[in-house]
């Protein structure tokens, strides 16, 4: 079953369009005929540059937007890791469907709807409104066995491109990635650690916000998880089912079918941004579609986005996930759209360039 799983992620990767060079430069040359001096907008032209290089088209329509939530429990919570119990996981799932949540505020406000999906959590969920795409029921402890096994790994990412594909034949165009899962900052620094060649103790963060004592014990784990599960750093599906998750896995899959359908990604803070270093390192080319959204408090997020080549948009000392730092930065999307669409160019409003 991996087998076919393998070649069918194959076959989906394949079908990613390159990035459109000569339509980010129209764009560009565009934007230097508008009353600015030349480059004074910063990142919002270039993320105007890149949105027409990823769709084909100068300024797309990029108005129905959609956060997507994946949501997964994880077995290396029985090494307390977290300040939180794993039953906040399905409690949480349950705020974001009723739209309790801070991420729900944050998309009503940037008029984009959320969706959440089950990926793994530990619990039997019924919400006329989840997307059900369990693979398993918690991960097993990665600090004394993998994970996932490779299949699983494999399933989840699949079941994140179908996810993707299936919101953008619903009309969907711009994508922000979320994920709720006590415990899901450890799995995220192994990770990194495995990835990146960063140490624990530079991976390894606070999380929910644990002590100091709690801090070093984390270390610990990640370092057991990493000794006992031996993952190969050059085989992203590997590392991913020893010492990753669920919701990790289905967020890479989902970036990756994103990408297939031509649709932008947001990303969002360190779980997210270390789901889109295992897509990158699964298809490259998924990479000019994705958007670094914000700088988390997690310490080994700089050295993820560093590593994809990606540079946050903003940094508010944030560390909630969910996508909330995603979903902001839609805001700077759509301004970098409406800059384009609508200022005046020196010929058009009499100003002059010299």
């Amino acid at each position: 079953m991996a087998i076919e799983l393998e070649k069918a992620l194959g076959q989906v990767i394949k079908r990613i369009a390159p990035f459109r060079e000569e339509l980010a430069s129209e764009a560009k040359a565009h934007s230097d005929q508008l009353t600015k001096p030349t480059g004074s907008l910063g990142k919002l032209e270039e993320i105007a540059f890149r949105l027409a290089g990823i769709s084909g088209r100068l300024w797309p329509d990029l108005s129905r937007k959609a956060v997507v939530v994946m949501a997964g429990d994880h077995g290396v919570c029985e090494e307390g890791v977290s300040a939180y119990p794993q039953e906040v996981t399905p409690q949480m799932v349950f705020n974001f469907l009723n739209g309790g949540a801070a991420v729900n505020v944050l998309a009503r406000q940037a008029e984009a709807d959320v969706f959440c999906v089950d990926m793994g959590v530990n619990a039997d969920l019924d919400h006329p409104m989840l997307i059900s795409r369990k693979v398993v029921r918690g991960t097993a402890n990665m600090a004394k066995q993998p994970a996932m096994t490779r299949e699983e790994a494999l399933q989840a990412v699949m079941a994140g491109v179908q996810v993707a594909e299936e919101l953008a034949d619903k009309g969907y165009t711009l994508f922000a990635t979320g994920e709720m899962g006590i415990g899901n900052t450890t799995p995220s620094a192994a990770l990194t650690s495995v990835l990146t060649g960063l140490s624990p103790e530079l991976s390894v963060g606070r999380g929910t916000g644990i002590n100091e004592d709690g801090w070093r014990h984390k270390i610990e784990v990640v370092k057991r998880a990493i000794s006992v599960n031996q993952p190969d750093a050059s085989d992203p599906i590997d590392t991913l089912a020893k010492v990753g998750g669920a919701e990790i896995a289905g967020m890479a899959g989902f970036m990756i079918g994103a990408a297939v359908r031509g649709c932008p990604v947001v990303v969002d803070g360190f779980i997210s941004s270390v789901a889109a270093l295992v897509a990158v390192r699964l298809a490259e080319q998924v990479k000019p579609y994705l958007f670094a959204s914000h700088l988390s408090q997690e310490q080994g997020h700089a050295v993820v986005l560093e590593s994809i080549g990606l540079s946050p948009m903003i940094q508010l000392d944030m560390r909630l996930g969910e996508g909330t730092g995603a979903v902001l930065c839609f805001h700077f999307i759509d301004a970098s759209l409406k800059l384009m669409r609508e200022m005046a160019t020196f010929a058009s409003a009499g100003v002059s360039k010299e």
